[in-house]
């Protein structure tokens, strides 16, 4: 799978790219040169030459707090990562983004499985057992709120509310499900992101809800209770 992982990234990078906040550009021999996308024109950067850097740097935000969720859209600044082939820069960006060149590839091959939030929610059990009570009310304001792009989290949606196919918050604009769409591009209104024109983007995907999600539903059905639902 990383054989093909890497095949794919290739074909992605061109001579300049990003993925998240993560700005990837092409230098002499085909290595690469990795910033904060913020940091395109910064000086007095902090350099790594090591991939496994890329997990150090992942790990806390510009104030010093731990990152749970490594596609918020709040990785530090002030630092450049020298890497020197597609194998290294592989290996940083699953340090940088767990998982997600291994959905985007299975996206490219039209593998990519989803998985609904009502059947996340449904297969949990013990303590997390009581987030599938949560109503669809409650669902479009989480799911707005938690997942929005802009300080929320940068992936794009794949998966939907439920088996009916339903968007899994009517309160998140079209963009924030479109692949094509820059996520990191965030303009003023919660979930906004600008189509990827000016540059590659490899979009970060979610095919389902993550954990953390799973523990926020938990959290609003324990905190407001739980109202009815419409029926699936």
């Amino acid at each position: 799978m990383l054989d093909a992982i890497e095949q794919i990234l290739g074909g992605a990078v061109g001579s300049r790219c990003s993925i998240g906040q993560v700005l990837i550009e092409k230098t002499v021999g085909d290595q690469f040169v990795l910033s904060h996308r913020d940091d395109e024109q910064g000086d007095h950067l902090e350099i790594f030459r090591n991939p496994e850097a890329a997990a150090e740097i992942a790990r806390y935000d510009d104030t010093g707090n731990y990152r749970a969720l490594k596609t918020a859209p709040n990785l530090r600044h002030g630092w450049r990562l020298e890497i020197v082939d597609l194998g290294e820069l592989g290996r940083a960006l699953d340090y940088f983004y767990p998982g997600r060149l291994a959905m985007f590839a299975a996206w490219k091959q039209n593998r990519i499985m989803t998985t609904s939030l009502r059947d996340t929610l449904d297969r949990q059990s013990g303590m997390y057992r009581v987030a599938a009570k949560i109503s669809d009310e409650q669902i479009d304001d989480l799911v707005c709120n938690f997942c929005r792009s802009n300080g929320g989290c940068l992936r794009t949606i794949l998966w939907k509310r439920d088996t009916r196919g339903r968007v899994s918050s009517a309160k998140l604009p079209s963009e924030k499900f479109e692949p094509s769409h820059d996520q990191a591009e965030m303009l003023g209104k919660p979930g906004s992101s600008t189509p990827a024109t000016a540059q590659q983007v490899i979009p970060l995907l979610c095919q389902e809800a993550c954990n953390l999600l799973v523990a926020e539903c938990r959290k609003v059905v324990k905190t407001e209770g739980a109202a009815p639902s419409a029926p699936e």
